[in-house]
């Protein structure tokens, strides 16, 4: 692999696990997440 396929590897990786790790401080920061009494699933 050359270099620049380096680099757009790495850019890729950042943005995914980025991603992945905003979205989980996002979960984490909100407030409105249901008790198990509101939580409804048909199995």
């Amino acid at each position: 692999m050359n270099a620049s396929a380096v680099v757009l590897m790495l850019v890729a990786m950042l943005v995914i696990w980025g991603g992945l790790a905003v979205a989980v401080v996002n979960l984490n920061r909100s407030k409105d997440t249901p008790t198990a009494d509101e939580v409804h699933r048909d199995l």
